[in-house]
């Protein structure tokens, strides 16, 4: 049986287990200076929690194996840090959890990904979201995401069709 809820403070260690080790896929795909081990140290996790990112869990069965964090920034919902069991993949698990978290608000929603994880942006457009172009993409991540001026050049912003492809540079 899958079940999608909302993540209690007890299920933030599996979190984090489950997004490192998904996480794996990036290793040797980002740029080596991008990456590092654990991706995410639990503490990291945690400050995301308390920065607003509410994390929703996907249990099959009563084993977590799925996990999509959404957080609500100015006019905007961004998708944060979705991760799936390496084992569970190509499974739907992740396309449920983006539907459940989509679901939950009305705002335009932004996502933030690595240009090299070809995956990753192949699965938000395969589910409606769009790629922004490169410079809309950069006034984005400034606006809406704190990241370094690394990650700035190496990542891409897709959105779903709330959002006015290219209203920054109009």
């Amino acid at each position: 049986m899958k079940k999608i809820s909302p993540i209690e403070q007890s299920d933030l260690p599996v979190a984090c287990e489950i997004i490192n080790q998904s996480a794996t896929a990036y290793k040797g795909v980002i740029p080596a200076d991008c990456w590092h081990e654990p991706y995410m140290p639990l503490g990291d996790l945690e400050a995301e929690v308390a920065k607003g990112v509410r994390f929703y869990g996907c249990w099959i069965d009563g084993h977590f194996v799925g996990v999509m964090g959404i957080q609500n920034v100015k006019d905007v919902t961004l998708i944060r840090h979705a991760y799936v069991r390496t084992e569970h993949r190509n499974h739907g698990i992740g396309r449920e959890l983006l539907k459940f978290v989509t679901g939950l608000t009305t705002k335009p929603i932004l996502i933030g990904a690595w240009k090299a994880a070809h995956w990753a942006v192949r699965f938000y457009e395969r589910n409606g979201f769009i790629p922004c172009d490169e410079e809309e993409t950069k006034v984005l991540l400034r606006t809406y995401w704190t990241i370094t001026d690394r990650q700035l050049d190496e990542s891409v912003v897709l959105a779903n069709a709330r959002w006015p492809l290219h209203r920054v540079s109009n």
